[in-house]
């Protein structure tokens, strides 16, 4: 466990920026002892390490928090996302500095403000955000979501968890057979009723991501064991042709 002391020296965010974090909802200290000093895990840090991304992509703190507590956020796409934008401003950067070493070399007067244009940043940055927050399901989330505790949201990604662990258990079975295709009925209607509508199109996305070998197969085969995450996309395979 980290103080928040720690935690501000190590990041370079403020201790008041921190404090401000956990009264939002955004970054919640892991425990808060008797003397009310505010510690922080590894879980913790990694959360702030995504909300420090998304703070490079510009995006508003009150949408960070909806996104990190979605049950669809990929820190794969979003660490590409990050990298590639870092790319691009380091690729600015260089531009900026031969067109200065120019002008100290040759003092070159060419009227040209190329090296100063940072369209492709903004237009990038642009992209990512809409990738992340502009869908209806993006805006019922944040609705549905609006108030909630930490700890009703913990309850809720329990109760998600639970679903892929029913799926372990029955992993060996056939994916189209009544079990495994009830099961995936439950899990669109738990994201239904919780985050956002779930179509059967939203629907066959997340069990493309959920077996695509990134992070949502890691945590889903953790719950469930090894096979887990590629038998729960093709149950709700099943279940979106059965309909």
């Amino acid at each position: 466990m980290m103080s928040v002391h720690e935690v501000s020296k190590l990041s370079g965010v403020s201790i008041r920026a921190l404090h401000h974090y956990d009264r939002i909802g955004l970054l919640p200290a892991t425990e808060v002892t008797r003397a009310g000093y505010r510690l922080y895990d590894d879980a913790a840090l990694e959360r702030l390490q995504q909300i420090l991304l998304f703070k490079e992509l510009e995006f508003p703190l009150k949408e960070i928090k909806v996104i990190l507590d979605s049950p669809d956020f990929d820190k794969g796409k979003a660490l590409e996302q990050q990298i590639h934008l870092l790319e691009l401003r380091k690729e600015h950067l260089q531009n900026l500095i031969d067109l200065a070493w120019g002008i100290k070399a040759l003092g070159e007067k060419r009227m040209s403000f190329e090296a100063f244009d940072t369209k492709k940043i903004d237009e990038y940055a642009a992209q990512a955000k809409a990738s992340w927050g502009t869908t209806d399901a993006y805006r019922e989330y944040e609705q549905k979501s609006a108030g909630r505790t930490k700890e009703t949201q913990q309850k809720l990604n329990g109760e998600m968890m639970n679903i892929f662990a029913e799926f372990g258990k029955m992993k060996e079975m056939s994916p189209d057979c009544e079990e495994a295709v009830r099961m995936a009925k439950k899990l669109q209607d738990h994201i239904t009723e919780n985050y956002y509508t779930c179509t059967d199109e939203i629907l066959l996305g997340l069990g493309a991501m959920y077996a695509d070998g990134g992070d949502f197969t890691m945590n889903i085969d953790k719950v469930g064991g090894e096979g887990t995450a590629v038998f729960t996309c093709k149950a709700i395979q099943a279940m979106v042709a059965k309909k």
